[in-house]
């Protein structure tokens, strides 16, 4: 039975971890060679040693998302190796939570760089391929916090940006045949959000049955659950939807 993206190529930053390894999963078992770069590399030979054994086509790369060069030089290896680069996944992120009167300026952008910075580097660096493709899928990982988040002045910022960026994107390349958009992904169990919960002092079940007691659908989010809805917009049959925000929080979110 044939995949849904087979003969594609997905690019995903910081897949190694949680919401971009299960995104990863879902773009390789429906038939995507993946590329994948990482920061992490214990944990990125970890990921990529456990898909290669499930027999899935992945490039990897420790590449730092803020550095240029790095990601040019990851994608144009990536599309040597696989013949093109279809769908970009910019999920690469990272928290420093404070109050802002508490929020140190390395706080501020280091989480500035990472996700503003680093998915304008990897979408300037894959649109070229995409453009001579007449074809492309750039989805940006935001979060529920653009919409506002205790403790998350840097963060909350960065998310908001990315949904600009997403909706700027879409303006400019969707007649080369490339749709931008952003998923926003509300409480999902991941390595960030043990982070908080340790963070603020609780544990992570405290931290998980707190966050289920806000969520309509009763239960909290898995890494599959963002997988579903980046799937949904790189398929090649979402052509027409372009420059939205998905929020995927169990909920509405105004």
């Amino acid at each position: 039975m044939a995949g849904r993206f087979d003969g594609k190529v997905a690019f995903v930053t910081g897949g190694s971890r949680g919401i971009g390894k299960g995104i990863v999963q879902r773009f390789a078992e429906e038939g995507a060679k993946v590329a994948i770069i990482d920061v992490n590399e214990e944990a990125l030979n970890e990921t990529v040693g456990e898909f290669k054994e499930k027999g899935f086509e992945i490039f990897q790369q420790v590449a730092d998302v803020v550095d240029f060069e790095q990601v040019e030089s990851a994608v144009k290896e990536a599309h040597d190796k696989f013949g093109s680069i279809d769908i970009l996944v910019n999920n690469a992120g990272v928290i420093r939570d404070n109050m802002l009167f508490k929020m140190t300026d390395s706080d501020w952008e280091t989480v500035m760089n990472v996700h503003l910075k680093g998915s304008f580097n990897a979408a300037r660096a894959v649109q070229k391929y995409m453009v001579e493709n007449k074809y492309g899928r750039i989805i940006n990982i935001s979060s529920t916090s653009a919409l506002g988040n205790r403790g998350q002045a840097n963060y909350a910022t960065a998310k908001a940006g990315l949904q600009g960026f997403t909706k700027t994107l879409a303006i400019e390349l969707g007649k080369f045949g490339i749709t931008a958009n952003a998923v926003a992904p509300g409480f999902i169990e991941t390595e960030m959000t043990k982070e908080t919960a340790a963070r603020i002092g609780i544990s992570f079940e405290d931290l998980v049955k707190a966050s289920v007691d806000n969520i309509p659908v009763g239960r909290s989010g898995k890494p599959e659950d963002i997988a579903n809805a980046v799937a949904f917009y790189a398929d090649e049959n979402s052509s027409f939807v372009n420059g939205q925000v998905l929020y995927v929080a169990g909920g509405p979110k105004d």
